[in-house]
């Protein structure tokens, strides 16, 4: 099967398709992580785009349910130099040409990522169309032209659950069916109620949330502050997500409605949602930040943390009231924003993803400090 990946500057490149003959449109972004393809398909932050990956062997692991960070993928399509049609890992249960197929996710391989990722960082991410379905490149081109730019769109409320539900370590299963019971909590430890913005919330944050003996309340984007206060949270968290933060007006108005009621942590789109609530601006990154590898210093600390990131939008420091909002992370690459915290009220947030998923687990630490949070706030 032969696709095409059309960008909208005119360029083309020509391989091998796998995955579900279809064609899919989005922006198009590169990842850099070496693992954790499954991870990346379903996280809901890439909804809208197609993503390069700089690894260039793609499915040779196959798929697991337990690698799931969504109930689908979120990916418009896949873009790979090598792509297995077949597994060898003891705990997959599909392949991945099968289970991208079967969520109508095509793939191209066989085309020089290298070359695709440096057209990237030289003129920036822009908009493509993956195709396994058309030869026509100049009319891929055209539609690629064509396409709304995520600049203004809320995808969070689209990716959001539409009902609100419950985890805690109660629901959460290893891949062997044993639960998943709290760790590092003492006996006798009271159980915190965290009340969880979903903007494209990842499995892996409730695990993580779940582990630090918190019973979880997801509730959809556009949940009213009253709302949460009406469910008694111990503390409130604000979730990754895909698109502009600047649209999410909603959101905004939300934390600082609920700003000094609760402990509040924000991840990712959370961070951004915080910024832009406490009069700072956002603004948009040439290429993004997408890989496992990006480091980041603790101002407080003074340590570095290797960290998981995903995200096309950064917080402006120079919007910031110095007299309200601590900067509390720098990303090394590039000096942007990776965390703030309010210099009055218990909240705080960074740009980027402590819980990993795939990625290190430096940053972990993070989730603690929330739950000590709630309980210096319960005090």
């Amino acid at each position: 099967m032969q696709a095409i990946l059309a960008l909208e500057d005119g360029r083309i490149f020509r391989g091998k398709g796998y995955g579900a003959p279809a064609e899919r449109s989005g922006e198009v972004v590169f990842n850099t992580a070496l693992t954790g393809y499954q991870e990346i398909f379903t996280d809901p932050s890439y909804a809208g785009q197609i993503v390069v990956l700089t690894n260039p062997q793609i499915g040779n692991y196959g798929t697991t349910p337990s690698d799931d960070e969504s109930s689908k993928p979120y990916i418009e399509g896949l873009v790979t130099r090598e792509f297995s049609p077949v597994s060898s890992n003891w705990r997959s249960t599909q392949v991945t040409d099968e289970y991208l197929e079967k969520n109508n996710v095509p793939v191209i391989t066989d085309v020089d990522t290298r070359a695709i990722v440096r057209h990237l960082r030289a003129n920036g991410v822009m908009r493509g169309v993956l195709s396994t379905a058309s030869k026509d490149a100049d009319a891929l081109v055209a539609k690629a032209r064509s396409i709304r730019k995520m600049d203004g769109t809320d995808l969070a409320s689209v990716v959001s659950t539409k009902v609100q539900y419950e985890w805690s370590s109660e629901t959460e299963r290893n891949e062997t069916g044993d639960k998943l019971l709290p760790q590092a909590i003492a006996p006798g430890t009271q159980q915190m109620h965290v009340v969880a913005y979903d903007f494209g919330i990842k499995q892996n944050i409730l695990r993580m949330l779940a582990r630090e003996n918190c019973r979880v309340t997801v509730v959809p984007a556009k949940t009213s502050a009253a709302e949460v206060m009406a469910l008694n949270p111990d503390g409130i968290f604000f979730s990754n997500g895909p698109g502009d933060p600047e649209p999410l007006h909603y959101a905004q108005q939300n934390v600082r409605d609920l700003a000094g009621k609760a402990p509040m942590f924000g991840i990712c789109l959370g961070h951004q949602i915080f910024g832009l609530a406490l009069g700072g601006k956002t603004y948009k990154l040439k290429f993004g930040h997408h890989g496992a590898n990006h480091p980041i210093k603790n101002l407080g600390t003074g340590k570095v943390e290797i960290t998981s990131q995903n995200h096309n939008y950064a917080v402006d420091p120079e919007s910031l009231d110095d007299a309200t909002v601590a900067v509390t992370h720098v990303n090394l690459n590039d000096q942007t924003v990776a965390g703030l915290k309010h210099k009055e009220h218990p909240m705080f947030s960074v740009q980027y993803h402590p819980e990993a998923s795939p990625g290190p687990h430096d940053s972990h630490y993070l989730f603690k400090d929330f739950r000590k949070m709630m309980e210096e706030w319960k005090k």
